[in-house]
């Protein structure tokens, strides 16, 4: 079995350093997606790692644009096309770290062939569905660049109805639903579904947040649905009601730890190295 993990990444190459050692096992490698905004003289040296690269084709991703999306796709599509045999492709963020092994990770998932786990909230009542459906029913210049855009947003959505999602597809998502390790045929099959539905992709220009729910989306309305698992095995602390989950540190340690996951985030050595450390530690142990 073989595993690609996606990186994406904006900042501090010695995080990532540190990640990918962490999680370098034999059979995986690493494809790092650096946002096009960033400069990646200064993160060039990661490619000496052991089976790291960069995706080539990088895009500017905008946070809560549809670029973040199609950063994630477009890494996809270079990794089907790498001549290499994956089993499972893993996206994370260069802000992940592992709880386990990267032994344990493997031999987790080694059994597992043909099965996806991403997480989605199945109850509609929740916090996230709250505020979810006005990410596509409504217009969002997230990604466009003209000026007073978000002016002219309030006054298009003012007058214009309600939009409804494409293709009669049910939509499903969640706080945690960027964040997946999904088979390869299942990525496959995501790919091709993108490449033949123009409807689709223009749809999702003007969404907002499409990271949390394309995937998930285009997953469970597919014959994937059956072999996918609500499960991705991060723990993400959302606990402050910020647009952002909460940056972890060495007093979520204990959390972290018993939370029955494999990787943790948010989080950044500039805010705190000692959660690293222990976590290190306890991996070595």
């Amino acid at each position: 079995m073989r595993i690609a993990h996606i990186i994406l990444a904006h900042k501090n190459p010695e995080q990532l350093a540190r990640l990918i050692k962490r999680l370098s096992h034999r059979s995986s490698d690493f494809y790092i997606h650096l946002d096009k905004k960033v400069d990646i003289n200064d993160f060039r040296y990661l490619e000496k790692l052991e089976n790291v690269s960069f995706i080539k084709n990088r895009v500017k991703c905008n946070w809560g644009g549809n670029t973040l999306s199609i950063g994630i796709l477009t890494s996809m599509e270079e990794i089907l096309n790498s001549g290499i045999a994956y089993d499972f492709i893993n996206l994370i963020s260069g802000q992940d770290y592992p709880i386990v092994s990267a032994n344990e990770f493997y031999n987790y998932f080694r059994d597992k062939k043909g099965y996806n786990f991403i997480s989605y909230d199945d109850d509609k009542n929740s916090q996230w569905w709250k505020h979810a459906k006005q990410r596509y029913e409504r217009y969002h210049f997230t990604d466009f660049n003209f000026t007073a855009k978000y002016f002219f947003e309030r006054i298009f959505n003012f007058v214009a109805p309600k939009r409804k999602f494409p293709s009669q597809l049910e939509v499903f998502g969640g706080s945690k639903a960027t964040w997946w390790i999904i088979s390869r045929v299942c990525a496959e099959d995501i790919i091709a579904t993108l490449a033949q539905n123009n409807t689709l992709n223009n749809f999702l220009k003007y969404c907002w947040g499409t990271d949390e729910l394309v995937i998930p989306t285009l997953i469970l309305n597919s014959k994937h649905k059956s072999k996918t698992i609500n499960n991705n095995f991060r723990y993400i602390d959302w606990s402050e009601g910020n647009a952002h989950p909460k940056m972890l540190s060495a007093a979520d340690y204990e959390n972290i730890i018993t939370s029955d996951n494999f990787l943790a985030r948010k989080l950044d050595l500039e805010f705190d190295r000692v959660i690293f450390d222990k976590l290190d530690k306890l991996i070595e142990s």
